[in-house]
């Protein structure tokens, strides 16, 4: 019986490791290691609730556990690197860097969001759940969920435009 859980969850983890890592590190802002020790933690918690959520709807609830440890996580001091006001120049090599330098612009505006606004945009835009399943997983209500999307999604559109506004 212990081989069969460890196997469904071993399939699990290595068919969606890549989606909830991405997930994870948007969550948090864009910070490598922190979304790895995030992604590790949701994953414990979802072994030892395996059984029961097999079944179900295990990506679910490792995204309502990622939300509210990122979310929990963001509350507490971090001594490591901070975001700073300006990206470093980007070199131009063509087309694929570009999109990385688009990409890494964004994640910054992300981490530049309150967790709970940063979390509520991830999950409506990026995962594209629906309100009330944002809602769930935030734990609050649906116009809570709403206002936080709302909100966010008005703070990058200042954050962005505020980055790429010509000088002079």
């Amino acid at each position: 019986m212990e081989q069969g859980r460890a196997e469904g969850f071993d399939g699990f983890v290595a068919s969606r490791w890549s989606a909830l890592f991405h997930l994870s590190r948007l969550l948090v802002g864009g910070d490598r290691h922190r979304a790895e020790d995030l992604l590790q933690e949701a994953l414990v918690k979802l072994w030892f609730v395996w059984p029961r959520i097999a079944e179900e709807a295990p990506e679910a609830y490792v995204r309502k556990v990622l939300a509210r440890a990122a979310a929990r996580s963001a509350r507490r001091r971090w001594w490591g690197e901070r975001p700073v006001e300006q990206l470093p120049d980007l070199p131009a090599a063509g087309d694929v860097s570009a999109a990385v330098a688009e990409r890494s612009r964004l994640e910054w505006a992300l981490a530049q969001l309150p967790p709970r606004q940063r979390a509520a945009v991830v999950l409506r835009y990026y995962q594209d759940l629906s309100e009330k399943q944002v809602a769930e997983v935030l734990g609050c209500p649906v116009g809570t969920a709403r206002s936080h999307a709302s909100r966010g999604v008005a703070q990058l559109r200042r954050i962005l435009f505020d980055v790429i506004e010509p000088v002079g």
